[in-house]
């Protein structure tokens, strides 16, 4: 029978190096053995089973993972919109574990962005495109007649960046839903965030619109050089990134890489995926499912060191 760590287990696991100086001291996001439990009715399920990520300043990247993986909890907790049980969890500098209530909103207001999957929940109704990106500036700060007009300003910038400029005097309901997600994103620049969160953005898009929502994000971050980290189960939006980063059972399992490549002899440029299983702290890693299932790999298996390598082969000992 699989047991799974107590919520004191995983503590105490997560506590011991978290501190440890070299671990993502120049990444933009760095996540260190990050837990989240929640608690209901005397049952603990763990979201979060000590997650390592690191994200560097100006990436592209997407995290995918199946229902209940842990995915939107992690999002939740780098927007600061949830707290970490357990480990440590950094962005742009703010400790996310230790920020007080004020710290949490001037947070959300001044280093991230984020965009929903629903549509509708990204734009005030009864304001147009043009006064949608204009509010978080003006929340922020700055009431005087020349803010107002710096902040006018920047909002239709950022709209014509994103190619919706036509929609300025426009309503939500006045748009489509792809005009609607390319002015949420709008919204969530406004403030020059260090990071920009989209959570499901093209999940209520047909295919085609989706490729405009996510040419947006591609836009944003070549032009404004934000970094993007993106939740999606659109395998077409994820194939679009240099980096993907599955999620499962609450720990990153395993990483696809993209690279450009160009043959010699004939001049044309290829991209190239690799897939990588993540490595934690302690050595452990996952494997993909498919893997072990071809190989009848379960419980245990056999590790060989080889000068440039390590084997990982099926049980082979004699169990009678």
């Amino acid at each position: 029978m699989t047991t799974h760590p107590t919520l004191a287990d995983l503590a105490r696991r997560v506590s011991a190096d978290r501190n440890h100086p070299a671990f993502g001291h120049d990444a933009l996001i760095t996540c260190d053995r990050l837990v989240r439990v929640f608690t209901a009715d005397g049952v603990e399920v763990q979201a979060l089973q000590g997650l390592d990520l690191l994200v560097r300043e100006g990436e592209l990247m997407a995290l995918v993972g199946a229902s209940g993986s842990g995915k939107s909890t992690l999002m939740n907790i780098l927007a600061g919109l949830d707290t970490p049980t357990a480990g440590a969890a950094r962005v742009a500098g703010r400790d996310l574990l230790t920020m007080t209530a004020k710290d949490r909103l001037a947070y959300r207001r001044e280093v991230v962005g984020f965009v929903w999957q629903q549509t509708a929940r990204n734009l005030l109704p009864y304001l147009t495109s043009a006064q949608n990106v204009a509010l978080p500036m003006r929340l922020r700060g700055g009431r005087g007649r020349a803010a107002r007009r710096a902040s006018a300003e920047r909002a239709l910038e950022l709209l014509d960046l994103l190619e919706v400029a036509d929609c300025r005097d426009r309503r939500p309901h006045e748009m489509s839903g792809g005009q609607q997600q390319r002015v949420a994103i709008a919204v969530a620049l406004a403030n020059e965030p260090s990071v920009l969160l989209a959570d499901e953005p093209t999940g209520e898009l047909d295919s085609h619109t989706a490729e405009q929502i996510f040419a947006a994000f591609r836009t944003a971050n070549e032009r404004l050089g934000t970094t993007i980290v993106i939740v999606t189960h659109d395998q077409a939006v994820a194939s679009e990134v240099r980096r993907t980063v599955a999620i499962r059972d609450g720990r990153t399992s395993t990483e696809v890489l993209r690279r450009s490549e160009v043959d010699e002899a004939t001049g044309h440029e290829t991209l190239v995926a690799r897939e990588y299983a993540m490595l934690d702290r302690a050595g452990r890693l996952q494997l993909p499912a498919e893997y072990t299932q071809a190989l009848g790999m379960r419980d245990r298996v056999a590790l060989e060191l080889e000068p440039d390598h390590i084997a990982v082969r099926p049980d082979d000992s004699d169990h009678g």
